[in-house]
């Protein structure tokens, strides 16, 4: 197995995780989150969205969070936009970078920002323009690159035509999506394998949910095949609004675990992020789903019943 020495790890938790919650998380909870997350070693954080309140309310404060939070020396703070609108508000909160985003598949683009897939692309192109001349980084969100709620899967061929007009534009990176969490390593074998023909494997970023339990797997077979840059989820909040029973995103404490226990280098501190893991836990008011974190907490509960003893 030849796998890489170093990995990077890119935080989306404030935003794909705090997004899909019903509850509001009050926004001075949101910036204590993150600057508890800045100092646990990551060095990318997915902060918010500056797509509009209407659809996305759990993240209406999203000019207030940025401009307010900490900001640690060599961390990324990155936020999402829909368009030029939303480029402009994140602009005036000194964002670092911001992340485009649409579907590889017809269906869910439609549900997702009411557009074709055709129709999608010079909305983005304007956003990445403008960004670029105001020099800050664009990132891209390929979604459903396996399979689709609504259209069925996904065919690596289609992720290609999509992958090509968002590099024409000039992001650095693409992230590409599982978004319903259905997919397995043969298919996220078949999809890179397709890409790497015409891409540099650095192009790429993976953002695997775990609806099914397999996102762990699909990132060994991803850095069997060099990618190095995976989207995970503290506590592996998140999820699909367009997917029934689709959940979270892969636990960014899981995956530390894993990429440590194999010898990868990814600079960040388990114990800091599993402390911040149970703040945000606290404020959401439900226990969060990462294997971490039910081992975590029973250690927690052992150690509070053997003081009682003592």
């Amino acid at each position: 197995m030849h796998l890489p020495t170093k990995v990077t790890i890119k935080e989306v938790g404030p935003r794909d995780g705090l997004q899909n919650e019903s509850k509001f998380i009050e926004t001075q909870d949101k910036v204590d989150w993150i600057n508890l997350l800045s100092k646990t070693g990551l060095d990318y954080i997915e902060v918010s969205s500056f797509v509009h309140p209407k659809w996305i309310p759990q993240l209406a404060d999203s000019e207030q969070v940025l401009k307010s939070i900490n900001r640690e020396k060599g961390v990324t703070y990155a936020a999402l936009v829909p368009n030029i609108r939303g480029l402009e508000r994140a602009l005036t909160c000194n964002v670092n970078e911001v992340s485009v985003f649409m579907s590889a598949s017809e269906g869910h683009n439609k549900s997702n920002i009411n557009k074709t897939i055709d129709e999608t692309f010079p909305v983005l192109k304007e956003v990445v323009d403008e960004a670029l001349k105001a020099n800050v980084k664009v990132r891209g969100y390929v979604s459903t690159v396996i399979s689709c709620p609504y259209d069925g899967p996904v065919s690596p061929e289609q992720v290609l035509k999509v992958v090509d007009r968002l590099a024409e534009m000039g992001v650095y990176e693409i992230s590409l999506g599982d978004t319903i969490g259905v997919g397995v390593p043969t298919q996220v074998e078949s999809l890179l394998s397709t890409l790497l023909k015409h891409f540099p494997s650095n192009l790429f970023a993976m953002h695997f949910h775990d609806t099914r339990g397999t996102a762990l797997a699909n990132v060994v077979k991803s850095l069997e095949m060099g990618i190095t840059t995976f989207d995970s989820s503290t506590g592996g909040l998140g999820g699909c609004p367009y997917a029934k029973g689709a959940s979270g995103n892969v636990s960014t404490e899981d995956l530390l675990y894993m990429l440590s226990a194999m010898n990868i280098e990814t600079g960040v501190n388990q114990e800091a992020l599993i402390e911040s893991a149970f703040f945000i836990e606290e404020k959401i008011g439900k226990k969060l789903v990462s294997k971490q974190m039910e081992i975590a907490r029973n250690e927690r509960s052992a150690n509070v019943d053997n003081a009682r003893t003592v």
